[in-house]
């Protein structure tokens, strides 16, 4: 299902200017149709499995490793890190490296959400978006998953998730790891990072999958992904409440395909349904017997056709 495996034939730093080295790899054909890969988290970092979603024959695809994460440095860093540092980042990208006037914009889970917040932004940059496994940042989303809602599904797990925390500060679960994942006590850090990752690495997929629940089983990988998402989700992802879904009716001209799983616990349907409605020209497929991860078998043939049909129509 997933094109050959490749290697970028162009890698490199961008710096930001303002305490960041942010990684990014160019792979593919450099006269191909020019794309853009958006990883999750915040703070996942790519994969080489990513550049695998686009057929290196038709694409010149652009990964980097967002701020803090992956090969980029500081390692874990949260100052100068939001959301509107990385969308100005891929502005840059998009000038300097790739030199394209308009791409396709691929992100999926917390990649969705920097999508949109990019394409609403740069509208005229977008050819097109794909997008998997909906997330907004608004608060319900972030309370149905770390603090009440996706614990009904998942009560076993979420008692790992709930270690960490004495019972007194149970009540605002990420506030309480906020003052542990960047407190100085780096035992109590560690084995924040750690459970926080865990609960997520052991709950996006709908049947139980080894390899995702090591996604980010190293002490570094586990650091940069919870301190990141939780820098990000204490300030509602440095948005105003409900920005995306509101300001959806800007996309009315951007060609695209929403890829949700029926059964995603970590980004329940609800977020796919909201903004299919304020954004009807985009086409939705909720995938009925999938979660949330991308490399899920009728998720990955939707994002697969996706990335074909753009390649040979121009939408996806």
């Amino acid at each position: 299902m997933l094109f050959r495996a490749i290697e970028p034939y162009r890698h490199g730093m961008l710096d930001t200017g303002d305490g960041h080295q942010v990684y990014w790899e160019l792979c593919g054909n450099p006269d191909g149709k020019p794309a853009v890969f958006l990883h999750g988290g915040p703070g996942s970092g790519c994969s080489p499995v990513h550049r695998q979603l686009f057929d290196p024959a038709r694409y010149n695809v652009l990964l980097f490793d967002q701020r803090g994460c992956g090969r980029s440095r500081p390692h874990a860093g949260l100052d100068n890190n939001t959301t509107w540092h990385l969308v100005a980042d891929m502005e840059r990208l998009r000038t300097e490296i790739m030199g394209a006037d308009r791409w396709l914009v691929f992100g999926g889970s917390w990649g969705s959400t920097l999508a949109l917040a990019y394409a609403q932004t740069h509208t005229d940059h977008v050819a097109a978006l794909i997008l998997r496994g909906i997330f907004t940042v608004r608060r319900s989303e972030v309370q149905w998953y770390y603090q009440h809602g996706a614990s009904e599904l998942f009560p076993d797990l979420w008692e790992e998730y709930l270690a960490p925390i004495p019972p007194e500060e149970r009540h605002d679960m990420v506030q309480a790891y906020r003052r542990r994942l960047t407190g100085n006590d780096p035992e109590a850090q560690l084995a924040a990072a750690k459970a926080w990752s865990r609960w997520e690495d052991s709950t996006i997929t709908m049947l139980p999958s080894a390899r995702h629940q090591q996604s980010h089983a190293g002490d570094q990988a586990a650091l940069a992904f919870a301190r990141i998402e939780n820098h990000y989700f204490v300030n509602d992802g440095f948005m105003a409440e409900g920005q995306l879904i509101r300001d959806a009716h800007k996309l009315r001209d951007v060609p695209g395909v929403i890829v949700q799983g029926r059964y995603d616990a970590c980004t329940p349907v609800r977020t796919a349904w909201d903004l299919h409605r304020a954004w009807p020209q985009a086409r939705l497929h909720i995938v009925p017997d999938a979660g949330h991860a991308f490399d899920e078998p009728g998720i990955l043939a939707h994002l697969i056709e996706a990335t074909n049909r753009y390649a040979a129509t121009g939408r996806p």
